[in-house]
């Protein structure tokens, strides 16, 4: 099965005209956001797989610049931009990079204003929808479920990651010990929590531990984390239910083994409240089984469906089957994109 819809097209099917190549080494990048790990997270991860040196930037915008609707921000914003950043932000001035990966309503009107002052010089990538005309930008890369379409536009299906083979095998030789004790199947088990979508309840909760005890009674292994939004109630039971099962709960302490149980598992669950770490755990290629929640919205049950259909997916049940997943590896077909754009292949 297609891993895209058939509507979806993206600028690689297109002539990107002719760029000179380039070295890695001569080009310098930007990753402009408000250091939100959602994110941020997702332009470090294209940066990394684009491959040229970069700096990351966190904007801490001063009022009432940061109150000013993105339309009105993006034509009145020019350097110099000291007047517009509170003390806490890192600072935007000459030289101008050759890339710039932006992400966050803060860092729009930044991002045109850049490509803006280096006379078209600076590529820049604003990943979301920037809620403004995409030709302002060089390239967009908005979820598929926000259905934002253009010459320069890239749908995803999934949020980009920082998962990389590298970054597994590392974890997994660091986190290898601490799980070695658990038996096999060993699934990783991702819990978020309530926000303005879904609903992390009691009951809620209550469902999800029947079903990881299913798990542990037909002999699987646990290793699971949660998340600040999970709420200290649900954890406190959440341990109380596994007390005596073949299950590790990261307490939330450093190191955090995150990577590590992504690594090691077997296979998947993660509740359907996180874009990221779905994404994250549908990166990895092994399969994922989404735990639902009370809730949601059209653009989650957009996500979830699109994911379910092309392979990489399935519902958290308790008789949950086997199954050969398709991996997603949106950060990486984006990067060839962007590569590709600057001469870099």
């Amino acid at each position: 099965m297609s891993l895209y819809p058939p509507s979806t097209t993206t600028p690689a099917m297109r002539d990107p005209g002719t760029v000179p190549r380039r070295s890695p080494e001569s080009l310098r990048a930007w990753v402009l956001s408000d250091g939100k790990a959602g994110t941020e997270n997702q332009c470090l991860g294209l940066a990394e797989a684009v491959g040229i040196p970069f700096v990351a930037k966190r904007l801490a915008v001063r009022a009432p610049w940061r109150l000013l609707p993105a339309g009105l921000a993006a034509r009145v914003t020019a350097p110099p931009f000291g007047h517009t950043l509170a003390t806490a932000s890192d600072r935007l001035d000459p030289p101008w990079p050759d890339l710039v990966i932006a992400s966050g309503r803060q860092s729009v009107p930044y991002a045109v204003a850049l490509r803006r002052a280096s006379g078209g010089q600076t590529f820049v990538v604003q990943v979301q929808d920037p809620r403004l005309d995409p030709a302002l930008f060089d390239l967009v890369v908005p979820p598929h479920h926000d259905r934002l379409a253009g010459p320069n536009v890239v749908p995803t299906l999934g949020a980009l990651t920082r998962i990389t083979p590298a970054r597994l095998a590392e974890a997994a030789r660091e986190f290898a010990p601490a799980l070695a004790h658990l038996p096999r199947p060993l699934f990783a088990v991702l819990i978020g929590g309530s926000n303005r979508s879904y609903r992390l309840t009691a009951a809620a909760m209550a469902v999800l531990i029947g079903g990881l005890d299913m798990l542990t009674a037909s002999g699987a292994g646990l290793a699971v984390t949660a998340s600040r939004r999970t709420g200290a109630a649900n954890v406190a039971v959440l341990r109380a239910a596994l007390a005596r099962k073949s299950a590790v709960i990261w307490g939330g302490s450093a190191p955090n083994p995150y990577f590590g149980y992504l690594a090691l598992a077997d296979a998947i669950v993660v509740t359907a409240d996180s874009v990221s770490m779905t994404s994250e755990a549908c990166t990895t290629g092994k399969p994922v089984y989404v735990a639902p929640l009370p809730g949601g919205a059209a653009k989650f049950r957009a996500f979830h469906a699109a994911l379910a259909d092309a392979g990489c997916t399935r519902p958290f049940t308790w008789s949950i089957q086997p199954f050969t997943p398709t991996r997603l590896d949106e950060t990486a077909r984006v990067a060839a994109i962007v590569r590709a754009r600057l001469g870099l292949d």
